[in-house]
């Protein structure tokens, strides 16, 4: 038994570096962020310090990420995803991947409303993929007003302005993929024979 408890914390390290590699982030941003030492992070990461519930707690929060994905738990108990909608600007968003940096998958709904919205485009970092589910999506971008029927797929440059809405009131649902780094989603189909 000590020797599997042995395992399990020492993989911790690499899978603190791991993570704060992926989102970017620097031993002294960490530690503002979480309130750890930097000396403390670096001897976490490199195994010299062994991993106590007090230091994973604030990680586990900073990373966004379930305490068991720190530690590599196994998987145990309801396999059901429960997810948490998100609300901004009126909207829905229910994030599909858990998986953090890197692209992130959403559903996002758009309510129905007695009148249009009135368009306030915005610009941030990152590419964006969209896939109309149900409803007509109405998707300003830039100087461009278009209207997206169910089917229908878009991906621009979120430095652009732009703005995502129903164009008649009615509900809209859209899967989302957006990635903070503005890498373009790629779609590989097998030709045909």
């Amino acid at each position: 038994m000590d020797d599997e408890m042995d395992q399990v914390l020492d993989a911790v390290g690499p899978r603190l570096r791991a993570l704060r590699t992926a989102r970017d982030l620097t031993l002294a941003e960490l530690a503002a962020a979480t309130g750890i030492s930097e000396s403390t992070l670096s001897r976490l990461e490199s195994g010299q310090r062994k991993a106590t519930l007090e230091l994973l707690l604030p990680l586990a929060r900073t990373y966004d990420v379930p305490l068991d994905d720190l530690v590599g738990a196994p998987r145990t108990g309801d396999p059901r995803i429960h997810l948490k909608p998100i609300h901004k600007f009126g909207l829905t968003f229910i994030p599909l991947s858990r998986r953090p940096g890197g692209v992130q998958a959403f559903k996002m709904l758009i309510p129905a409303h007695r009148e249009p919205a009135e368009p306030t485009p915005q610009t941030h970092p990152g590419f964006e993929w969209l896939y109309v589910l149900n409803g007509h999506l109405r998707l300003i971008l830039g100087e461009r007003d278009l209207t997206l029927p169910p089917g229908e797929a878009a991906e621009f440059d979120t430095s652009t302005p732009h703005w995502l809405g129903s164009p008649g009131g009615e509900a809209v649902e859209v899967l989302v993929l957006f990635d903070p780094q503005g890498v373009r989603a790629h779609v590989r189909t097998t030709p045909e024979r």
